[in-house]
């Protein structure tokens, strides 16, 4: 997630230079041409015009898709936060005047579960940009933190031994690590350390984190329509190519009768790459949100929640030493 004000013009341009470049080559080509006197290859501007119409709201229409992916993946981490704090305070008001020890061992299992949930989440997938030249140059910015370590690392700090080997050893980690504290829960119960109303609660903030889980693997592992991202690839390309052949004509007649009669073509290339640029990079916008697991600067920053989370379940136990906040790195936080 980006945490600046906003992305700066340099860094903006620096992002699209790579388009910028083709699209002017794309502009120059008709324009020298047309200049040299192959004027046939002017076209009318009013069918293209209507293309525009029609790339601007297919490019919208995606754009409004990725941004309601993006925020979906934002709701559903906001109540993880909730249902964390919630389970917390439950879990250790219930069972910790009778066994500490396991109050504790739960609550480190919970921050197991954030890890893997979050580790599975960055996991890469066919139809993500992260492998793209344009997004991971600009990903050398900011740090990723589940590249730069390993899961069974990171779970060795929250799991027994023998648990570890167990959980490693399963396919999707999250939803083992669920089915553990429900097995736990139960054993509690069964001992009579929790009574039906506390069991009833706890239980139910249980299957709130795996609805929760099940929402943000909906969104990773389900991609934005593959006919709705191709029908705007081809639109939006056949409306860049084509914008500067239906340009020339009316750039050649601005300068009629002018001292710049016979000049007023050249305009033809900025004006056309200035168009072709906005089109493009907005739906280059929409394509930086469409995944918001990913790990691009438009991101949900899970990382920084699932320690966030670990930090107030911590002090809800009087623990010290609690780990730091994780800081953004060039206005970038994941």
């Amino acid at each position: 997630m980006h945490s600046g004000k906003r992305f700066g013009a340099r860094e903006f341009a620096m992002w699209t230079r790579r388009s910028i470049y083709v699209l002017a080559v794309l502009a120059a080509i008709p324009t020298v041409l047309y200049h040299f006197g192959l004027t046939f290859v002017s076209f009318p501007w009013q069918p293209i015009a209507i293309m525009g119409t029609a790339v601007a709201f297919i490019v919208g229409f995606k754009n409004n898709a990725s941004y309601s992916r993006l925020w979906e993946a934002r709701q559903i981490y906001g109540s993880i936060i909730n249902n964390s704090r919630s389970f917390g305070y439950i879990l250790r008001d219930s069972l910790s005047a009778k066994d500490h020890d396991k109050v504790k061992e739960m609550f480190s299992r919970h921050y197991a579960w954030l890890t893997a949930l979050r580790f599975q989440l960055r996991e890469p997938r066919a139809w993500e940009n992260m492998n793209t030249v344009q997004f991971d140059e600009y990903s050398k910015k900011y740090d990723i933190p589940e590249r730069l370590s390993k899961l069974d690392e990171e779970l060795k700090l929250y799991l027994s031994e023998s648990e570890l080997h167990y959980i490693l050893s399963k396919k999707n980690r999250a939803t083992q690590l669920m089915a553990a504290q429900s097995k736990e829960l139960s054993e509690a119960y069964a001992k009579g350390e929790i009574n039906d109303f506390q069991w009833t609660q706890i239980n139910q903030q249980l299957v709130k984190f795996t609805d929760d889980q099940g929402k943000a693997e909906r969104i990773k592992n389900f991609p934005y329509p593959r006919n709705f991202s191709s029908i705007t690839t081809y639109l939006l390309l056949l409306f860049i190519v084509f914008v500067p052949f239906g340009l020339l004509k009316e750039f050649d007649k601005l300068g009629e009768g002018t001292l710049l009669e016979g000049f007023t073509i050249w305009f033809n290339i900025p004006f056309s790459l200035l168009v072709t640029w906005c089109f493009h990079t907005l739906d280059s916008v929409g394509e930086a949100s469409v995944n918001p697991f990913e790990g691009s600067p438009n991101d949900v920053p899970i990382t920084q929640i699932s320690r966030t989370i670990e930090i107030d379940m911590r002090d809800m136990l009087d623990e010290h030493n609690l780990p730091l906040p994780i800081s953004p790195k060039n206005n970038i936080v994941l």
